[in-house]
């Protein structure tokens, strides 16, 4: 019987995880920093990493895992607002965008780390926490040494 609980913040996480990569892609492709663009690219194929590692473990409770992101939920979870600082192409603008994506998933996975969680379901969700925590603390400090540049 599937837990229909966990597969709900199991879909949720992977929205999270797909509105990153999405994200993370439109920022890569838009900054003008080689070595920023490189670690947004990456960053990308990390939560697409991630959204498989979690299809997976739905299947295996038996549901249908999401595939998509939301274009509803992207708008609450800050990465839409990505497209209106890239028409300015201006970097310390993408990198705010980027942070405050990254503090969204970052409350995701403490959200869901909140839930009571199988065994195996919890091990994974920990570890993508942890990483999203770095990744965002990678982005935040990006994001501080291009507003000291631009001050």
């Amino acid at each position: 019987m599937a837990d229909d609980n966990t597969i709900s913040t199991l879909n949720n996480l992977i929205e999270t995880c797909k509105d990153g990569q999405e994200g993370f892609k439109l920022a890569a492709e838009s900054i003008q920093r080689s070595d920023v663009k490189s670690v947004f690219y990456e960053l990308g194929q990390q939560r697409a990493k991630f959204a498989g590692e979690l299809q997976a473990l739905v299947r295996e409770l038996g549901g249908d895992p999401e595939t998509t992101s939301s274009t509803t939920a992207a708008l609450h979870r800050g990465w839409i607002n990505i497209k209106s600082a890239i028409t300015g192409q201006d970097d310390a603008a993408i990198l705010n965008e980027a942070e405050r994506g990254e503090d969204v998933a970052v409350n995701a996975y403490k959200k869901a780390l909140e839930e009571t969680l199988p065994a195996n379901v919890q091990t994974v969700v920990e570890q993508q926490s942890t990483q999203v925590k770095a990744a965002h603390d990678r982005v935040r400090d990006l994001r501080d040494s291009a507003n000291a540049a631009t001050t």
